[in-house]
């Protein structure tokens, strides 16, 4: 038989595992479905979450997953290939119910979502939280990929104070890199902007005399690769030959965000500069009646602690959600 639940969550990093804390407090059954591949697995520590600042991110989701379980809620290691909508999945309403009015509902709910696993299995839920998160896609230099979450950083606020005072470059990906070679300099007044593949002449005045008042170089010329010594970034090299002594490189990667299943189930999405992402309410709903969405899945910026918020506020209304279904459904048989 397929397994019932009220809410099956998909994915298991920071806004997964806070919907599920939620949701499992909350006394609803639910599944979370996490294929194990965080976004933050490059990085040694993460910064800036209240009472967790310099935690590793494994040792972060670790600790998730054991407070969830004693709430209940199952943890499986897979990935979701397809959901599908409009299975009725009365049997897993709320406990404000009695069993009579649970099983008088079967024919006054037509909601819920077929959710079939990589691995095979076949699960149903009322509702879902969709945080699938994003992927990094680098640029195509040589060392960047093996050294990105060490010396090759992306986030001036995840990283900036450890790498502090250090000589910084910032690699341009488009004319709109200015920017992060302008937030860098709050970290350093050592900083070079390698302008890459992008023109000089793609900057514009504003941009050149900004880069200028914050003492940022501007370097021109094609980057061919990272200078690495024992271990750790030692300089940038471009294509000329010519070498720049740097110990730290901030990047734009870009962003890929996992909308497939949102998509299949039809959610509006909106485009961003990093990506079409889906459009949301103040809780994370979707489009998509019964989906919600939180963490990377609805945005490029959304940092651990705005994810785990994120998960907070989708579960707690679906909580509110289930809750009035059931007490309407119940009173109109």
């Amino acid at each position: 038989m397929t397994e019932k639940y009220a809410v099956v969550v998909i994915g298991g990093g920071a806004a997964g595992l806070s919907a599920a804390l939620v949701l499992g407090r909350a006394r609803h059954r639910t599944l979370v479905v996490d294929a194990g591949e965080p976004r933050n697995a490059p990085a040694a520590h993460m910064q800036g979450f209240l009472t967790r600042d310099g935690m590793p991110p494994a040792e972060f989701l670790a600790l998730g997953r054991e407070e969830i379980a004693r709430y209940g809620v199952e943890l499986v290691r897979d990935r979701v290939v397809e959901v599908t909508r409009g299975e009725n999945l009365a049997g897993v309403q709320g406990e404000n119910l009695t069993e009579a009015q649970g099983e008088n509902l079967t024919a006054a709910q037509g909601e819920g979502f077929t959710v079939l696993l990589a691995g095979g299995r076949t699960v149903r839920a009322r509702r879902l939280v969709v945080a699938t998160g994003l992927k990094d896609e680098l640029p195509a230099v040589a060392g960047v990929a093996e050294r990105f979450g060490r010396d090759v950083l992306h986030c001036p606020f995840c990283h900036g104070w450890e790498v502090r005072d250090q000589p910084f470059g910032v690699l341009a990906s488009s004319p709109a890199s200015v920017h992060q070679a302008l937030m860098v300099s709050q970290w350093s007044k050592d900083v070079r902007f390698f302008l890459h593949t992008v023109a000089e002449e793609e900057l514009s005045d504003e941009d050149l005399r900004r880069l200028a008042a914050a003492g940022v170089e501007v370097v021109a010329g094609e980057v061919a690769g990272l200078m690495v010594e024992d271990d750790r970034l030692t300089g940038i090299r471009l294509a000329d030959g010519t070498e720049h002594a740097r110990s730290v490189l901030f990047l734009a990667p870009r962003a890929l965000p996992q909308t497939g299943l949102l998509e299949g189930l039809g959610a509006e999405l909106h485009d961003t500069p990093f990506g079409a992402y889906p459009v949301v309410d103040a809780t994370g709903l979707t489009t998509v009646p019964g989906v919600w969405a939180a963490g990377n899945a609805i945005g490029f910026a959304e940092q651990v602690v705005h994810a785990a918020s994120g998960g907070y506020r989708a579960a707690s209304a679906i909580v509110g959600d289930l809750l009035m279904s059931d007490l309407d459904a119940a009173a109109q048989v």
